[in-house]
């Protein structure tokens, strides 16, 4: 690789702590090598649109404990891009955008849709990506772990500790909703972590009985509270294998996100249904069911905020340098991943497409189980 490379660099997806500390390791190791760094703003919508600006050393100086990213982001995709209404293939803008910075390789940062993204803009484009694992959601495939993941479980769990106070105090069942799409990590992990007493998450569909049995049982033997940790994706029994048969019929479609449901009051019949959040419908029947009062606790977005912890740190300075290492050695079109505590190159055409979710036999799981938490299926 030449010394004088130029890279791009552009973060896309939800923004999550660590970003800035990646884009901190990939500009001060190209430094290093020689290499200009350009940043793109606002992911792949600002490389179809040519909005950049030069990163140099003092830019990213101070950065590696700021949460979000200095640079922008969206979820627009350059092979499907809304204008004007309308999803238009916009490759070749973004292309030319490349050629005309005369880029080397474009550097992206993010998760399941990034990785898809960047394989699209190599083999339709014919340019020259390298990608880190970036989402708080911990799914994308082929590494052990991505950046954002522990500052967000270290989030939850801090927030899981303090919900302990009050339901104790009130002698309360407080639902709290936890993040993640259709994967279980970040509740797993931060419910076993902060104690929960129920963790449901999406790979293991929940019988509501089972969860009444359990804090029943609870109350039996003198505790008067429980905190009940809910992933966003999760399915009763019913609701997975309802999903599961119509997913193999033409034209199956959820009527609603998987982390809402339809809900009408009674005496609503004919008015359009409210969307109601999975976690409210648990406490409501927690409540009707127990005869304990309940509660439910959204972090939503605080999950994405703040600083990165110092193990988020370390693992974007580690990612960042290992890509331009990469980049150095010519050896592009691959995600740097983490395995055995190793950052490795993995080829986009494994991740792409793929997600990682909790097996049903992780060591997460039987921890959880073995600590006497009900995971909603005994």
């Amino acid at each position: 690789m030449k010394s004088n490379a130029r890279i791009g660099i552009l973060t896309a997806g939800g923004d999550c702590p660590g970003l800035n500390a990646a884009i901190r390791g990939v500009a001060k190791a190209a430094m290093h090598y020689g290499m200009t760094v350009v940043g793109i703003r606002d992911g792949f919508r600002g490389l179809v649109e040519n909005r950049t600006m030069p990163i140099d050393n003092p830019l990213v100086s101070g950065i590696l404990t700021q949460g979000g990213t200095f640079l922008g982001s969206s979820r627009d995709r350059p092979h499907k891009m809304k204008v004007n209404g309308r999803n238009v293939d916009m490759t070749s803008a973004a292309v030319r955008t490349y050629r005309k910075l005369r880029l080397d390789c474009l550097v992206c940062l993010g998760g399941n849709g990034t990785q898809k993204s960047a394989l699209a803009l190599r083999e339709n484009g014919g340019i020259d990506v390298l990608t880190l694992p970036k989402t708080i959601d911990n799914d994308v495939a082929e590494t052990e772990i991505t950046f954002g993941f522990d500052s967000a479980m270290s989030i939850a769990t801090e927030a899981i500790d303090r919900l302990h106070t009050t339901a104790t105090s009130h002698q309360r069942i407080i639902v709290c909703e936890v993040m993640g799409h259709d994967a279980g990590w970040l509740c797993l992990g931060s419910g076993i972590a902060g104690g929960a007493d129920v963790i449901l998450i999406p790979e293991i569909p929940y019988d509501l009985s089972a969860v009444v049995r359990h804090l029943v049982r609870r109350n039996k033997a003198g505790k008067r509270f429980s905190i009940v940790a809910v992933a966003e994706g999760i399915a009763s029994m019913g609701e997975a294998a309802a999903r599961s048969e119509a997913g193999g019929k033409a034209g199956a479609h959820r009527s609603a996100p998987p982390h809402l449901e339809a809900f009408a009051a009674p005496g609503t019949e004919g008015i359009r249904l409210v969307q109601e959040p999975v976690s409210s419908r648990i406490a409501r029947q927690l409540q009707q069911l127990t005869g304990t009062e309940a509660r439910v606790t959204s972090l939503g977005h605080v999950q994405r905020g703040g600083s990165p912890t110092p193990f988020d740190r370390l693992l974007c300075t580690r990612l960042g340098t290992k890509a331009v290492e990469l980049i150095s050695r010519g050896r592009f079109n691959v995600m740097v991943a983490i395995k055995a505590n190793e950052c490795v190159p993995v080829s986009l055409e494994k991740v792409a497409g793929r997600k990682r979710t909790v097996p049903p036999d992780h060591p997460w799981v039987q921890t959880a189980r073995l600590t006497e938490t009900c995971l909603g299926d005994q």
